[in-house]
């Protein structure tokens, strides 16, 4: 059994979730539970987790709609598909979309246990990838944390994207439509100062008591992070 693993559990049938819950506890998984397809997506961008349990048949937003978009925002999450529809065609259905596994209902919950280990155990994106450096600045995907020299930053849930964000593409100008589209998910523009406003936050946090500032606004096209002792 992989130790102190974390998944999320979308399903809306609130008692096989509560039984679903309850079984991972004793097996020594913590998890997390979202009723629906659109806080099951708000929660599986927000937070880490090792793997994803989600049923296909879900209110607001359906299960694969969630994985879809899951994948769009570079999320990589392992997910397993719990499902009733557990046909050849169905199941073939949910891997395109970008499940992992998929497990019909009814199921065994030694199986589906089993599966869940298996692909806590596996990389949802390149070890490398898993930590951002730009200079001494330093992002960890999997642990959620941002340190600079060796010291943690705190920061907000937004802000911690808005970063990831940034880092992920280090030494390019990241324009303003990019941020809404993939650190917001608003494909239009509100025309408020929220960019602005996370940026200066975010800015002040960590570049305050460092000598070198990392990021920096690029008039008339966006925000760029880069360290420039890099190319000195």
């Amino acid at each position: 059994m992989v130790a102190r693993m974390k998944i999320l559990i979308i399903e809306d049938d609130l008692e096989a979730a509560a039984y679903l819950a309850k079984a991972f506890r004793e097996a020594g998984i913590v998890s997390d539970h979202a009723s629906d397809g659109e806080s099951g997506l708000f929660m599986a961008s927000e937070n880490s987790y090792d793997v994803l349990v989600i049923d296909r048949m879900l209110p607001r937003r359906d299960g694969l709609s969630v994985i879809t978009e899951l994948r769009r925002k570079d999320i990589h999450t392992p997910v397993l598909i719990l499902s009733a529809l557990g046909q050849v065609d169905d199941r073939v259905t949910g891997l395109r979309a970008g499940g992992d596994d998929y497990l019909p209902k009814p199921y065994a919950f030694n199986e589906l246990l089993a599966r869940v280990e298996v692909l806590g155990r596996r990389k949802g994106t390149p070890e490398q990838d898993m930590v951002y450096r730009v200079g001494d600045l330093e992002l960890d995907r999997l642990s959620h944390s941002v340190r600079r020299q060796g010291k943690e930053i705190p920061l907000q849930p937004r802000e911690f994207r808005l970063l990831e964000y940034l880092m992920k593409n280090a030494g390019q100008v990241v324009t303003r439509t990019m941020l809404l589209e993939n650190v917001w998910d608003y494909h239009f523009d509100p025309q408020t100062n929220v960019i602005d406003v996370h940026v200066s936050r975010l800015r002040s946090k960590i570049e305050k008591d460092f000598e070198v500032p990392l990021l920096r606004t690029v008039r008339g096209a966006g925000y760029m992070i880069k360290d420039d002792r890099a190319t000195a």
